[in-house]
């Protein structure tokens, strides 16, 4: 076996690690960047978190966290040991040892990889590239990223990857909303482009992480996330496919779903919804049938699921439509409908890909009156996908605000919603999360979609 030999790069970087002496640097202080940085700041490591949206950085500097799973107490906490602080100048990279991008990796308009954000990101660090910098994505991507997009921008001005800086690859397993598991209780799949920078990896995210799982190369640590995310979007496909299916029959799938969860080997419960919302179920896959075509293949399992996911949305407005003909005898481009969360999943205020803004606008195109109530959602903020709907405020739920509207839709079942009060005083309900039978809620104006 061929030993390698520690340039003094890597030597210094090692030191410098092990005495908690380097210092990090998270460029997107998002869902997955924010978290990361409050990590590495919790585990001793001088930490500067690179944003160019200057609101954020104002709001970081002066202790407030915009993300549930920092808190503020925490955050003004690290900032007054000096252990993090926001900013907006990419010319302090430089005196990072460690810098890890967690920016977006969305799609196109035509349903392709759009890597925009992480080769930009990339350039910008090639500019403040040194020798002795480890350099980790962190953002979802296809197989291959790393060392064929992200290297060749950074060996562009003379410095060797595995000589100089050091590349590797660790994907982000945030799940927002779950209380059982944190940024540093999660176990951290990690991996270098060659030993030195496998040994670097390993050596930071073991200092910030309570489990590391090495695996051999960058590429395979891209798949280990990309299947992830494969496993959950064609199973929610299945489960969103029989929804569709057992309902013609006039079977309720969440009891057949709860009575096959009693089994306890061979099966795992997924459950059905109007669409698939955050960031990575919707969109991951689609990088791995996009790189696939590279190969002559193609990924018919994978485009199949991805077609009745996006589908659910189109399935609910319809079940809404034939709901208020058969309650009220009126039509879609007569009636008020009132959409119960913004959210694409309950108890967080995460909008990322949420089908709830596929629902309004499938209602409002059919000239149905759509207003939303969300009790963590105040307002929709500005996004790129739909930024028509920007500043869009979210009413107050009341029982005089309930009864103007001909249908809500349970679109997000957060549970500080009072079921009780809608089950009692609305006219009609589209429960797209079976929130009223898991309530044991009984109210004959409930139709499951």
């Amino acid at each position: 076996m061929n030993e390698y030999v520690r340039t003094k790069a890597e030597a210094t970087l090692a030191a410098r690690l092990a005495d908690r002496q380097a210092v990090a640097g998270v460029i997107g202080l998002g869902y997955v960047g924010l978290p990361l940085s409050a990590a590495c700041a919790r585990a001793g490591f001088q930490t500067v978190g690179f944003d160019v949206d200057s609101s954020k950085v104002e709001q970081l500097n002066g202790g407030y966290s915009y993300i549930d799973a920092v808190t503020s107490d925490d955050l003004r906490r690290y900032r007054e040991g000096e252990r993090f602080r926001a900013t907006t100048d990419f010319s302090e990279l430089a005196r990072c040892d460690v810098i890890v991008i967690c920016v977006p990796t969305p799609l196109t308009r035509h349903r392709e990889p759009d890597l925009k954000y992480v080769t930009t990101t990339a350039e910008t660090i090639a500019a403040h590239l040194r020798p002795g910098h480890l350099i980790v994505l962190e953002s979802t991507t296809f197989p291959g990223t790393t060392e064929q997009v992200i290297k060749p921008i950074l060996e562009q001005q003379g410095l060797r990857s595995g000589v100089d800086f050091f590349l590797g690859f660790s994907p982000e397993r945030e799940d927002p909303g779950n209380a059982h598991f944190r940024t540093t209780t999660i176990p951290k799949i990690v991996a270098g482009q060659g030993p030195a920078a496998s040994s670097l990896v390993q050596s930071f995210y073991s200092s910030v992480v309570e489990e590391i799982v090495a695996v051999s190369s960058p590429s395979v640590a891209e798949a280990v996330k990309i299947t992830e995310n494969v496993f959950r979007a064609v199973n929610i496909a299945l489960v969103n496919e029989l929804k569709v299916i057992y309902d013609a029959m006039g079977i309720d799938v969440w009891e057949v779903i709860e009575a096959a969860a009693t089994k306890p080997f061979g099966y795992m419960p997924f459950y059905p919804g109007p669409g698939l919302g955050g960031h990575c179920i919707p969109i991951d896959p689609f990088y791995l049938t996009w790189k696939s075509r590279e190969y002559g293949l193609t990924t018919r399992f994978i485009e199949l699921a991805g077609e009745i996911n996006l589908s659910m949305p189109r399935y609910v407005v319809g079940k809404v439509e034939k709901a208020l003909d058969q309650f009220h005898k009126i039509s879609l481009g007569s009636a008020r409908v009132l959409i119960i969360g913004l959210a694409y999943k309950k108890n967080v205020s995460d909008i990322r890909e949420s089908p709830s803004f596929e629902l309004m606008e499938l209602l409002e195109q059919r000239g149905t009156s759509v207003e939303f109530h969300d009790p963590i959602v105040s307002s929709i903020p500005t996004t790129r996908e739909h930024a028509a709907y920007s500043g869009r405020k979210s009413i107050e739920l009341d029982v005089n605000a309930i009864r103007r509207y001909d249908a809500v839709v349970i679109a997000t079942d957060h549970d500080i919603v009072d079921y009780e009060m809608l089950a009692d005083n609305a006219r009609l309900i589209i429960d797209t999360r079976n929130i009223f039978a898991r309530r044991g809620i009984v109210c004959d104006r409930v139709v499951k979609a």
